[in-house]
């Protein structure tokens, strides 16, 4: 039977790619976004706000799954934008949490987070069930959402499952390769420029492509017992000087160190690196690309 899926935020980074894999499992999708247009060319589309509740009227209760990836990221700028990160990332998710409350709209709700939630830790691969925190107000709106998930889940049987995502890289549309940690680090490099570090450049991520994200997450989900439960999505173990040296490399560029700056020294965490047995333990499913592969197109 063909399984039909809502993408909202499917003009985003993740959205975008998301819409496309699942097209390509076969899935029958629905797209929305904020933008009057989509980022590609999709069967169908419709501008969205999810601050309006209202707005929600346009979408199908008759879904499979609804992939709520609409939302604002940042690490300092929240603190100035406050009221666009709750409205956008937390009333967003109640406005879509309430329409279907009130339509008995049975989907299962596939929903982001990120390594942000985590209290991060020096030689220490994060479990789901580790110590979590919030330095930024996108972090805090990621915890509140995970909350809100498990809240509405037992108070009203909507089901959900949340995917932990670390750092994301790749691109098959355009030549924005990737963003955050590698898209600083390709930006400067294919400009001729060096790249620079705070610090030493010690502190380790788990890099992951994004088409690895995509197929686990599509994957996952169409197994009825992975419903309301939180995965970390794991990738490549490697530190920022390490990522940072395979892109320099690569573009013939150097890397150099700069000092912290106060304020991003106070935001950022230690190393989050995810531990993704839960996921590979149950499903037998985890990445398997790294960044070389993808730099040098093996």
């Amino acid at each position: 039977m063909l399984k039909k899926a809502i993408i909202i935020g499917s003009n985003g980074y993740l959205g975008k790619h998301l819409s496309f894999y699942l097209e390509h499992a076969g899935f029958s999708n629905q797209n929305f976004d904020i933008q009057n247009q989509p980022a590609r060319k999709v069967g169908s589309y419709q501008p969205m706000d999810i601050t309006i509740p209202g707005e929600f009227e346009k979408l199908d209760p008759q879904v499979d799954f609804i992939f709520l990836f609409a939302g604002l990221t940042g690490t300092s700028n929240g603190f100035e934008n406050y009221k666009d990160f709750v409205s956008i990332n937390e009333i967003g998710l109640l406005n879509l949490l309430t329409w279907m409350r009130k339509t008995d709209c049975r989907a299962r709700i596939v929903y982001p987070s990120t390594r942000l939630v985590y209290k991060g830790r020096k030689n220490h691969a994060l479990k789901e069930d580790d110590a979590r925190e919030a330095k930024t107000i996108y972090a805090a709106n990621k915890l509140a959402a995970e909350n809100m998930l498990w809240m509405y889940q037992n108070a009203f049987g909507i089901d959900y499952t949340v995917f932990r995502i670390c750092v994301p890289y790749g691109n098959i549309f355009d030549e924005a390769y990737s963003y955050g940690t590698l898209g600083f680090f390709l930006d400067k490099a294919r400009k001729g420029e060096d790249i620079t570090l705070f610090g030493d450049g010690s502190i380790r991520r788990t890099f992951t492509h994004v088409e690895d994200i995509c197929s686990i997450m599509i994957e996952t989900i169409q197994l009825e017992a992975t419903k309301n439960e939180i995965y970390n999505i794991g990738g490549e173990n490697l530190s920022l000087l390490e990522a940072a040296n395979k892109v320099a490399k690569k573009f013939e560029v150097d890397v150099q160190f700069v000092e912290w700056p106060d304020l991003a020294s106070k935001l950022e965490s230690d190393d989050t690196v995810f531990d993704d047995t839960k996921l590979w333990s149950f499903t037998g499913i985890t990445s398997s690309r790294t960044l070389d592969e993808w730099l040098y197109g093996q």
